[in-house]
């Protein structure tokens, strides 16, 4: 039986640096044995079909294959539909009606806890919220991501200390459970 997993790479194609075409990531991904292999956009995500392995193991193989191929390392998450349907669906926040710019997703690696964030003073922050879930942290930044204060405080190195953490947008959420659908 295959299963449909999302690919989701931290840092590539930013800034002019860590470039890596879609196109090949999606040749790479498939050497790697996986089929159905597409990518979203060019800020590294990949979906593909594996009749084997696990999140973990499948987000070593193909960050190790970045590096071999590519010469830098690049941070993987891997994750399948049914994680990825259940993020989108557990957001406290009410998606309809909000700019894709306002409404985020940070993916974490592993599971985190709220001690994590107890350095941050969240009414400070306000009317920027964010809430935890299953190994992803929901972030409303109603003036968009690159203005958030709240944002910067959750990216400080104390709080993501530990765990590889990767952002997308709702527009991106979304489509990810929907190409991982298919």
């Amino acid at each position: 039986m295959t299963t449909m997993y999302a690919a989701l790479l931290r840092g590539i194609n930013v800034g002019g640096s860590r470039k890596l075409p879609m196109a090949d990531l999606r040749t790479l991904v498939e050497s790697l044995g996986h089929t159905a292999v597409r990518t979203h956009l060019q800020s590294g995500q990949a979906v593909f079909a594996a009749g084997s392995g696990d999140e973990e193991s499948l987000a070593v193989g193909l960050a190790a294959a970045i590096e071999e191929r590519f010469g830098f390392a690049a941070d993987v998450i891997v994750r399948d539909h049914a994680y990825l349907r259940a993020v989108a669906d557990g957001c406290p926040f009410p998606a309809a009606g909000l700019q894709p710019r306002q409404l985020h997703v940070t993916y974490f690696s592993a599971p985190v806890d709220e001690e994590r964030f107890a350095g941050i003073d969240r009414a400070a922050h306000l009317p920027e919220e964010f809430r935890l879930g299953d190994r992803a942290l929901y972030l409303y930044a109603p003036d968009g991501l690159g203005r958030s204060r709240l944002a910067e405080a959750l990216a400080r190195p104390r709080v993501t200390k530990g765990v590889v953490a990767t952002t997308r947008n709702w527009n991106t959420v979304v489509k990810l459970v929907e190409l991982t659908g298919e």
